[in-house]
């Protein structure tokens, strides 16, 4: 039962780090009050560990890591109840989306027309 209740930990705590890399929820969370409390501000610093390889591995959403990290600092949390800063984060995001899979596809374009250079070259 121990094990039971340690991968249910993992699991709802991994879901909500997660949660993390959505600005709209993160708004959501600010204008309800949670960064104003103190204990949920301390669970945030708990979350750290997710940064740790070990944990990180089972991320899908990476840039939650990002928020978390930003989340850290007062300032940040404060600047969240607006919701024109959730909106300038998650434009952001979407950019940042739209240039990494561009770049990506031309890497990929790069590599497969030298190996396709290779497999003329090597005939």
């Amino acid at each position: 039962s121990d094990d039971t209740g340690n991968r249910l930990r993992f699991q709802l705590e991994l879901e909500f780090v997660q949660c993390l890399a959505n600005p709209n929820y993160l708004n959501f969370l600010a204008q309800r009050g949670y960064f104003k409390d103190k204990a949920f501000v301390n669970y945030l610093k708990y979350l750290l560990y997710w940064k740790e390889p070990e944990y990180a591995k089972y991320l899908k959403y990476p840039q939650c890591l990002h928020m978390l990290e930003l989340l850290q600092y007062e300032h940040f949390r404060k600047e969240l109840v607006n919701a024109q800063c959730a909106k300038f984060i998650d434009e952001q995001q979407i950019l940042h989306w739209q240039h990494y899979s561009r770049k990506r596809m031309r890497l990929q374009q790069a590599l497969a027309e030298q190996q396709q250079q290779n497999n003329t070259s090597v005939k």
